[in-house]
C-alpha cells in the first residue's frame, strides 16, 4: 500500500495536468470513448476505489470485458461533465481523499467490484493501472507525452492484477473462445518475478514458475506487457523494439493465448 500510495502521489498531478490541457474533450480516444469520457471515468474509478476501501458500497459490476463495459457506460450516461478544468479539479480532489482514507485503512480485505475480496493494496493498484492507462490514452488523442515508468507499471501488476485473478480466475478469459484450450505460459518480467500463466477450461491462475511442462515463455518490459495485454499495442513494437521475447517447444499456444484473453 505504501508503494501504490506513493506511486499515486507521483503519477497524479502530471494526470491532473493533462486532464487540465486537453484543447477538446470531444476528440476520439479508446473505443467509442472521447477523451473526456476517459477523464470522466477515471473520477468515477477513484470515487468507486475510495469508497471501497472505505467500507462503502461500490457501482455494481460484473468483472469482464462486457461486464465493466456496461456499468462504465451506466455511470457516463449518469454524468455528463466533460469540462477538463472541472473534472481535473475533480480528479485531484478524489485523489487527495483516496491517499487520506487508504493511510488510515487497517482492513486485511475490502469489497471491491463482483463481491472481490482484495486487500486494500490491490484497490490502490487497480487506481495505479486506471491512471497508466487512460493518462496513455488522454496523451495519445491530445498528441501529448506520457512516459510510463516500468516500475509503476510492474507495481500495478503485481499489486492488482495477482490479486484480481487470484479471487476472479474467469475475469480475463473469453469464455466462448477458450473452450476446452489450454496452455501454460512462463511470464517474466524485467525487474519482478516469474510466473506460470495457466489457462485451462475458460480459468486463468497464476503459480509459482519452474515448472519444466511450460508450453512457451514471455520476457517483457512491465510496461510494453501491459500495453499489449490491455490491447492498447500490438506485438510486433515491443518486438521489434527489443521489450518482448517469446519463446518455447510449443509458441502456437502463446499465439492462441493472447486472442482468449479478454482483460476487463
Amino acid at each position: 500500500m505504501t508503494q501504490a500510495r506513493a506511486a499515486l502521489r507521483e503519477i497524479v498531478p502530471g494526470l491532473v495536468a493533462l486532464v487540465r490541457s486537453v484543447p477538446d474533450t470531444n476528440s476520439a480516444s479508446v473505443g467509442t470513448w472521447t477523451v473526456g469520457d476517459v477523464a470522466a471515468h477515471l473520477s468515477h474509478s477513484f470515487r468507486a476505489d475510495t469508497d471501497a476501501i472505505a467500507g462503502k458500497p461500490v457501482p455494481q459490476a460484473v468483472v469482464t470485458k462486457a461486464g465493466i463495459a456496461e456499468a462504465t457506460a451506466k455511470l457516463l450516461a449518469e454524468d455528463r461533465e466533460r469540462d477538463p478544468a472541472v473534472l481535473a479539479d475533480r480528479i485531484a480532489a478524489l485523489a487527495g481523499e483516496f491517499d487520506d482514507v487508504a493511510s488510515r485503512s487497517r482492513s486485511a480485505t475490502v469489497e471491491w467490484l463482483q463481491g472481490a475480496r482484495l486487500p486494500p493494496s490491490a484497490v490502490a493498484g487497480h487506481l495505479l493501472v486506471e491512471c497508466l492507462v487512460h493518462g496513455h490514452d488522454i496523451a495519445k488523442a491530445a498528441g501529448r507525452p506520457w512516459p510510463i515508468q516500468p516500475r509503476h507499471t510492474l507495481l500495478a501488476i503485481e499489486a492488482f492484477l495477482i490479486p484480481l485473478i487470484a479471487a476472479l480466475p474467469t475475469a480475463f478469459v473469453n469464455q466462448e473462445k477458450a473452450g476446452s484450450f489450454r496452455a501454460r505460459i512462463e511470464l517474466r518480467l524485467r525487474g519482478g518475478r516469474r510466473m506460470l500463466m495457466v489457462l485451462d477450461g475458460g480459468s486463468l491462475t497464476l503459480d509459482a514458475a519452474g515448472a519444466r511442462d511450460v508450453d512457451a515463455r514471455i520476457w517483457a518490459d512491465p510496461t510494453a506487457f501491459a500495453l499489449l495485454f490491455i490491447g492498447r499495442q500490438g506485438v510486433w513494437k515491443p518486438l521489434l523494439q527489443g521489450k518482448l521475447a517469446a519463446w518455447g517447444s510449443r509458441p502456437w499456444k502463446l499465439a492462441r493465448m493472447l486472442t482468449v484473453m479478454s482483460p476487463p
